[in-house]
């Protein structure tokens, strides 16, 4: 009789699924990674179909009512369908850069860090061979890099669509300016630089609070106030150059105002009186004309890269502030 000898256990196959941080943190945050990259599809492709076929039906059509002869008509404003389709489009691509900081933060803050923090799956990671220092550095460089390649991509082509010679948007489209908020922010490194600010100010407050709807919360509460404080400051980030002077009223400026009132006969700068419109106001008022201090054109950059700047310190400062307290309460682990 043939005796059996038992198989030998097979041994484990290794997985050959990828291991490490990163790849760890793509698997548990998928979802919101997928996420970000359908919105960045979205406004990548609005802009392509805006820059090509949305901007060629839109001229047609715009010449199709003879809004191209000398002296067209008032209804000759971009008022057909072709022309709102092709508004929409890059509506859509400016609202999404627009909103993505705040998505940013209440995703930083209530996933990234704070629902971690709360579940104490980040001081499981930290027992499995990863420092909390390489922990936080990984969830801020992964979304980073992924948050700033799509942000970066949607203003590239933005600035394509703008600068085009057959592009409706601001040649024939009267209404858009350079200093617009949703013009001026997706045309520069402004828009990425909020990203930025919005991913770290979410990912400490997440550490702050350790819980995931708090954090969610002060979040969103910190980077609102933060981009309407930069918008505030926006016209004061640089010296204004230019001044437009009118004896009827506050003049029209091509550019970003920055302050406009009234002139008395000493050259004395004062605010625009109330009596403004009436026959008898400059007497009354001793007003000789009035003034507008703007920014041209030319300072489109400068501002650009002074507000960049400051949401980019606002970034390093939280980021700073989160390795600090990650340190302060692991103590040496760090």
């Amino acid at each position: 009789m043939t005796a059996v000898t038992p198989e030998a256990p097979a041994a484990a196959k290794e997985s050959r699924a990828p291991h490490g941080l990163v790849p760890a943190l793509l698997r548990v945050h998928r979802s919101a990674f997928l996420f970000l990259l359908m919105l960045t599809a979205v406004g990548v492709g609005a802009l392509l179909w805006a820059a090509g076929p949305g901007a060629d039906a839109a001229l047609a059509e715009y010449r199709a009512q003879g809004c191209d002869r000398p002296g067209p008509g008032p209804d000759c404003h971009f008022s057909g369908t072709a022309a709102a389709r092709h508004q929409l489009a890059v509506a859509v691509a400016s609202g999404l850069v627009t909103l993505l900081p705040v998505l940013t933060a209440a995703w930083a803050g209530g996933a990234l860090t704070g629902r971690e923090m709360e579940n104490g799956t980040a001081e499981l990671a930290w027992t499995q061979s990863v420092s909390p220092a390489r922990w936080l550095a990984a969830k801020l460089a992964v979304p980073a890099l992924l948050l700033v390649a799509g942000t970066l991509a949607i203003t590239l082509l933005h600035r394509m669509l703008w600068s085009s010679p057959k592009s409706p948007l601001n040649r024939l489209m009267g209404w858009y300016e350079w200093y617009d908020d949703r013009v001026f922010e997706i045309n520069g490194p402004v828009a990425t630089a909020h990203v930025l600010a919005a991913l770290a100010l979410g990912a400490l407050a997440g550490l702050l609070l350790r819980r995931a709807l708090p954090a969610l919360g002060a979040a969103v509460l910190a980077v609102v106030p933060l981009l309407w404080v930069l918008d505030e400051l926006r016209p004061r980030l640089w010296p204004t150059t230019a001044t437009v002077r009118s004896a009827e009223g506050p003049p029209s400026s091509p550019g970003l105002v920055v302050e406009e009132g009234a002139l008395t006969a000493t050259g004395a700068r004062v605010p625009v009186p109330e009596c403004l419109g009436e026959l008898t106001c400059p007497a009354e008022s001793r007003i000789t004309g009035y003034y507008t201090v703007y920014h041209p054109s030319s300072h489109f950059w400068p501002l650009q890269l002074m507000e960049t700047g400051i949401a980019l310190a606002v970034a390093a400062l939280a980021v700073m502030a989160a390795f600090w307290l990650l340190r302060r309460r692991t103590g040496a682990a760090v």
